[in-house]
């Protein structure tokens, strides 16, 4: 009769313990009323990682490090401290009805079915160590999990660092580890994901280090904290970015990935020393957030159609233009997505790289090895590639390189930093790249801005902005909508943003502009001519439909 073996046993046959650690640590395990996992890791005889990595496989359920987790407080109130320290787990997120929650050992069947009629919700595990869960518990579980209340749980003497005075390095390190501080800091993070911030700023003052983030692209205050804080603070931020806590006199740039129920995000941070101290700002990199369907974008179906043709060109350069903030990697990267086929070789050059985009080649710039935009460029040409992006023309040889690549067969996109599409023009022309090379290699110019859209909770009909707009010359119909403001939108009447675009395509009379070295006065007026509806008129259309307000277009576009 063929028995089948037991989980423990199995062990031995992977190599993880000898039968001599296995019948050791049995003997313990009944004497300290453990499992015997549990025992042969206390007993140092089997690595708690690679034990985790083999339930993970035995089970075929994901192994997770919860250091990069962010998690919300209100799935920790789910499962109270004493049921989260007598099973040893962890809540790390909510979908649906069903609860994931991490644990060392998924086979404790007495801890799932607790957590079940505990919390009323399917569970989930995933398995992690017991060493990670022991600091988990004490970050999440042994300190208030409130912000204001953390803040004044963490005085000056418990700090034990004065405002103004610097510690050594070593003793920082020690003091920015310790539960609190993580706390504080992982808050932070977790509420600027949950309030869809693009930044967090972190800015000291004389007296206070003042948080902001970035929502929908306008900066609000979030929150300050004391000044006896702001040293524990950065220093916690600049060692998830894997920085020089020691070095203050300095920029330094760095990165870090946080999971946050379910979905893991990039972290971008830069540090710049200031007056009053080092000031900081997180860039949040959300996967879930980036659109990579152009037809989601906001363009117009006008818009799309000519876009749309433009991509099935073969060679030339596509020009994607506007301030910073303003959706063109985006539009790029949604470009790239529309032609990626297993046929078509597609590479980037990127400073930095944002977001990692599957079947694609990225390659970020790095100036400290001379990998810049314009060594990149043509080092690319030598790989092959059908489609090519450059993430930004600084100057006349990169803007001439990529202008004789899009000669010599390949498609490239890039971006320029100007106000319309018609002074993308003429700053190609400024950087001193000769007129001939401008109108036979651009087949396209798309110019474009983020406008905030309504709250779909609280907007309401606002017939009067028809009124100004008839003052614009706009006298077209329209269902003119406005935001009230409610808990959804944090009162702003606004959620979400939404692109608007005009898009230039040379013709024979632009391209003899171009050529007489025309002003983007004069190409701004051929392009209407032929064609073209300004961003303001994009803008003026969507909030016409009650996707915005007028105010929100007049803010962020200008007369042309």
């Amino acid at each position: 009769m063929k028995t089948t073996k037991q989980p423990d046993e199995k062990l031995v046959d992977e190599g993880l313990l000898t039968a001599e650690q296995l019948a050791r640590a049995r003997e313990e395990a009944v004497r300290l009323g453990q499992t015997v996992r549990q025992t042969a890791v206390r007993l140092k005889f089997v690595d708690p990682a690679a034990l985790a990595q083999w339930l993970s496989r035995e089970l075929q359920i994901p192994r997770v490090e919860l250091r990069s987790y962010l998690i919300d407080s209100k799935v920790l109130e789910l499962v109270p401290e004493p049921l989260a320290r007598k099973h040893h787990v962890l809540p790390l997120f909510k979908v649906g009805d069903t609860l994931t929650v991490a644990i060392a050992d998924p086979l404790n069947l007495t801890a799932l079915d607790e957590l079940r009629l505990k919390t009323g919700k399917t569970i989930e595990p995933v398995v992690t160590t017991e060493e990670e869960i022991t600091q988990a518990l004490g970050e999440y579980y042994g300190a208030k999990g409130r912000l204001d209340e953390l803040v004044s749980d963490l005085t000056q003497e418990k700090v034990r660092l004065e405002p103004g005075k610097a510690l050594e390095a070593k003793t920082l390190q020690g003091l920015v580890s310790e539960a609190p501080v993580v706390r504080l800091v992982n808050l932070l993070l977790a509420d600027g994901i949950r309030n869809r911030a693009s930044d967090i700023h972190l800015e000291p003052g004389r007296d206070l280090l003042r948080v902001r983030f970035r929502v929908d692209g306008i900066l609000r205050e979030f929150t300050t904290l004391p000044k006896h804080l702001e040293a524990a603070v950065i220093s916690r931020t600049k060692i998830l970015a894997s920085l020089d806590i020691a070095e203050r006199r300095k920029p330094q740039d760095g990165r870090f990935r946080v999971n946050m129920e379910g979905q893991e995000l990039d972290v971008r941070v830069s540090v710049m020393p200031a007056i009053d101290g080092e000031t900081v700002v997180l860039r949040l990199l959300d996967n879930r957030g980036l659109q990579l369907r152009l037809e989601r974008l906001g363009m117009s179906p006008e818009v799309l159609a000519r876009y749309l043709e433009l991509l099935k060109k073969t060679w030339g350069i596509l020009l994607v233009t506007g301030p910073t903030g303003s959706g063109k990697t985006t539009t790029l990267y949604a470009s790239m997505a529309t032609l990626n086929a297993t046929e078509r070789n597609i590479v980037t050059l990127e400073d930095p790289v944002e977001y990692r985009l599957a079947g694609i080649r990225q390659i970020p710039v790095n100036p400290s090895v001379n990998l810049t935009f314009a060594t990149g460029l043509r080092s690319i040409l030598r790989q092959d590639p059908d489609m090519i992006m450059v993430g930004e023309i600084r100057d006349r040889e990169t803007a001439e390189i990529a202008i004789q690549s899009a000669l010599t067969g390949h498609l490239v996109f890039a971006t320029l930093h100007t106000n319309d599409a018609a002074t993308a023009i003429t700053r190609l022309l400024d950087m001193g790249v000769e007129p001939f090379l401008v109108t036979s290699s651009v087949i396209g110019v798309l110019a474009q801005r983020l406008i905030r859209t309504l709250c779909d909770d609280c907007k309401i009909p606002d017939p009067a902005q028809a009124e100004t707009a008839k003052k614009l010359g706009f006298t077209q119909q329209g269902q003119w909508m406005r935001g009230k403001g409610c808990r959804q939108c944090g009162q702003t009447g606004y959620h979400g943003r939404i692109g608007i675009f005009e898009l230039m395509v040379p013709d024979e009379a632009i391209q003899r502009l171009t050529l007489a070295k025309a002003s983007a006065v004069a190409l701004n007026a051929q392009a209407r001519a032929s064609g073209m509806r300004p961003l303001r008129g994009e803008g003026l259309l969507k909030a016409a439909s009650g996707i915005t307000t007028l105010d929100e277009i007049l803010r962020v576009t200008q007369e042309s």
